[in-house]
């Protein structure tokens, strides 16, 4: 896999829900920043957005709650690519703290000509770079669904 260490922030008290521990929706928090992160990484990121209109939306998420997490904490979040095409990009985070596999989150984003109103096509050097970064193989986790059956 390609991992790629994009970015990291300290836990923040306010995050915390009255068990103590990161509440479920500040999840979202690290792994959004995460995802401005390695969009600036393939030169889609803000900087993109304000030169050329070009946005990332994200459609489509999933997020698995793997261990706890409690202050004082460094978030620590590794990147990869699952796949791409010219409007598409499947991307993964997993969050860590200390080294241990706290949380993941995986999403799809498309790509948006918000001067034109409508899906277009990335720019060819940023669809070249994630085509580059894609991930070996998918870990197991990779596209889960949810359900109560045990597998």
């Amino acid at each position: 896999m390609t991992l790629l260490k994009l970015h990291a922030e300290p836990l923040q008290d306010q995050w915390l829900d009255a068990y103590g521990h990161l509440n479920e929706a500040y999840y979202l928090v690290p792994f959004t920043n995460a995802n401005w992160a390695i969009l600036a990484h393939f030169g889609i990121g803000a900087a993109y957005y304000e030169r050329t209109g070009g946005a990332m939306y994200t459609v489509e998420s999933h997020v698995r709650y793997v261990k706890e997490l409690r202050a004082p904490a460094l978030i620590e979040v590794e990147s990869l690519v699952f796949g791409s095409d010219a409007k598409r990009v499947r991307v993964a985070h997993i969050m860590k703290v200390d080294g241990s596999e706290r949380a993941t989150f995986e999403c799809v984003m498309l790509h948006f000509d918000s001067k034109a109103g409508r899906t277009a096509p990335m720019p060819e050097a940023a669809q070249a770079a994630l085509k580059a970064a894609l991930a070996a193989e998918l870990p197991p986790w990779a596209g889960r669904g949810i359900s109560l059956e045990r597998k």
